[in-house]
């Protein structure tokens, strides 16, 4: 196995490269509005540092989101493109369980929840227990609207980290790293289970919208 992950569901481009039985290189960039121009850079340089190229690359795994429309759709783009180009699969996986296994191989040992920044005033949630199994989500919700149900959970994540008063056991990670989402991906895969769709998660509505109403202009 030689598994590409990326993901651009939040403000980290992030890629890196797994063998199947750890990640060879990694490499990640803050940056929520750069996503087109780094992503392509941060993939070869992984490949370059772990001295590999694409054409031995046997499967693709993509951050799915949920996340925002822009920024997601540069992910699942390129994994669309290489995988048709390269003839090997491209595999989903939730943003979400990616931050989940980085907690998980943190020490978090107990049930807790990964939040992150849907922008809006809203975070992209879930649940998980303390074997780091989703157990509920993904949803969009308003901090408020949710502090009841994540009272006293740790809490992971940009999401949780910005909206401390609702998610009361905020921590980092705050940002996804794709060596987590590979290692994640190449675990579900190794134990010959099936990884999501490469389709996105995006659970509402882009912020672009067609203007209503606009006044048609016909030729005279």
């Amino acid at each position: 196995m030689l598994l590409l992950a990326f993901d651009t569901a939040t403000p980290a481009v992030t890629a890196a490269l797994h063998d199947g039985e750890a990640v060879l290189a990694e490499c990640t960039r803050i940056d929520a509005r750069r996503h087109g121009e780094l992503l392509l850079p941060v993939i070869d340089r992984v490949l370059t540092e772990a001295g590999a190229d694409k054409g031995e690359l046997t499967g693709i795994a993509v951050g799915v989101g949920p996340g925002p429309y822009t920024g997601l759709r540069v992910g699942l783009a390129t994994a669309a493109a290489l995988g048709h180009a390269l003839g090997i699969p491209v595999h989903g996986v939730c943003t979400l369980d990616g931050i989940a296994h980085a907690a998980r191989a943190g020490g978090l040992a107990e049930p807790f929840a990964v939040a992150t920044d849907a922008r809006r005033k809203e975070v992209y949630w879930a649940a998980y227990d303390a074997a780091g199994a989703r157990v509920s989500g993904p949803d969009v919700d308003r901090p408020a609207e949710i502090a009841d149900r994540v009272a006293g959970l740790p809490a992971v994540g940009a999401g949780a980290l910005l909206y401390p008063d609702a998610f009361t056991g905020a921590r980092g990670p705050e940002h996804l790293s794709a060596a987590h989402l590979a290692a994640h991906a190449a675990e579900r895969l190794a134990a010959g289970e099936q990884l999501l769709p490469p389709v996105p998660l995006y659970l509402r509505r882009p912020d672009a919208q067609v203007p209503a109403g606009y006044k048609a202009v016909l030729p005279a």
